[in-house]
This record gives C-alpha cells, sequence and structure tokens, in this order.
C-alpha cells in the first residue's frame, strides 16, 4: 500500500484552523477547571463544614465516575429537552471545564494541605482572619506546588478535546475527519492529526517544565 499525503498536504490550512479552534476550546475550558477547581477544592478542604463538602463532594464523584463523552451529551442533547439550546462550542468549553474542574479541584486541595499548618496558625496569632491568611500566605505557595500536576492535566485536556468534534465544533478532529469524506485517505489523515496533537502536547509539557525549572532555580518549588 502507498501513502498519499496530498489530501493532508491541499488542505493543510483546514487542519491549521481546526487545530487553532482546539487550542481555543482547551484554553477556555482550561480557565473554567481552574475556577471550578479552586472553589470545589476550597469547599472540601474541611469535613467538619457538612454542606459544603458535600456539595463538593458529590460534584467531584459524579464528574469523576461518568464518562466526558455521557456528560457532553448531556449538555449538547439532553439540555434541549428543557428548552436550553446553547452553541456547540459553548457546550464543548463547559463540559471539558465541569470535567477538568473536577480533577483540579483534588489537585488545589492536596496542594492547599501540604502546606504545614503551623503557617496557618502563625498567621491566625498575627492577626489575620482565615480567609486573609489563606489568601495571602496558603494559596501563593500552593499555587506554585499546583504546577505540575496542573501541567499533566492541561496536556490530558488537550486530548480530551477531540471528543468535542462530536459536538460538530471544527476542531482539529473534525476537520480532519471531512477532508477523509472527500479523499477517502484515513490512514493519512489520522496520521497527520495525531501529528499535529503530538506536537501540541510537547509543546505545552515543554513550556511547562521550563516553567516549573525557573521555579525550581528561584527556589519557589520544593
Amino acid at each position: 500500500m502507498k501513502l498519499d499525503f496530498g489530501p493532508v498536504w491541499a488542505n493543510w490550512s483546514d487542519l491549521a484552523h481546526g487545530a487553532l479552534v482546539t487550542v481555543e476550546v482547551t484554553g477556555a475550558a482550561l480557565v473554567l477547571g481552574c475556577l471550578l477547581g479552586l472553589l470545589v477544592g476550597l469547599l472540601r478542604l474541611d469535613p467538619r463544614r457538612r454542606v459544603r463538602y458535600a456539595l463538593g463532594s458529590v460534584y467531584v464523584t459524579f464528574i469523576r465516575g461518568t464518562p466526558l463523552l455521557v456528560q457532553l451529551f448531556l449538555l449538547f442533547f439532553g439540555l434541549p429537552q428543557f428548552g436550553i439550546v446553547l452553541p456547540a462550542f459553548f457546550c464543548g468549553v463547559l463540559g471539558l471545564g465541569i470535567y477538568s474542574g473536577a480533577y483540579q479541584s483534588e489537585i488545589v486541595r492536596g496542594a492547599i494541605q501540604s502546606i504545614d499548618r503551623g503557617q496557618m496558625e502563625a498567621a491566625r496569632s498575627l492577626g489575620m482572619s482565615h480567609g486573609m491568611a489563606m489568601r495571602a500566605i496558603i494559596l501563593p505557595q500552593a499555587i506554585v506546588r499546583m504546577i505540575p500536576p496542573l501541567g499533566n492535566e492541561f496536556i490530558a485536556l488537550i486530548k480530551n478535546s477531540a471528543l468535542v468534534s462530536l459536538l460538530t465544533i471544527s476542531d482539529l478532529l473534525h476537520e480532519g475527519q471531512k477532508i477523509i469524506s472527500v479523499s477517502y485517505r484515513s490512514l493519512e489523515v489520522y496520521l497527520a492529526v495525531a501529528l499535529i496533537y503530538l506536537l501540541l502536547t510537547n509543546a505545552t509539557g515543554f513550556a511547562l517544565l521550563r516553567l516549573e525549572r525557573r521555579l525550581r532555580v528561584g527556589g519557589l518549588v520544593q
């Protein structure tokens, strides 16, 4: 069998546009996931606050225990039955963000709990409120510790974003499937799509590794 990458080169601009959409969806979902992760992570810090802890736990348990594809379909196909019709792009971002937020919340919770409790006690002894001590003392240190695991989550999010193609979003995989539908060169096109995903994930991993090394040199990451 002879490989023919002609259709790939002829439609390179479409693949590039799809890659850009993939980056946009992933970036927006990451921001949403960070916000949800921080909120839910804080809710799940203290089991003694039962209502807050229970709400956060229900969210994490449901999202982590069900497939991402099912969650995307619930948003895109399920909500219209209640009269709520959301654009495909928004459904993709919302679904990916909610999914990522559940995992990021555990990263946030673990990073905060890794900070020595004595720092909170020292801050409170200086007259700081719990919220002020959390914002000024605990969270800045915890955020630095979150960077490596959050980097892994970002890379996973890039790969998971391929599922939004099933919502008719013109991402990288969707553009590749459109090329296949007219060229019938599925192997070559999927190889090109896989290579672009590989470039995106490796570039992200390299950037995060550089950031982590700079923080280590500065003594911010132990």
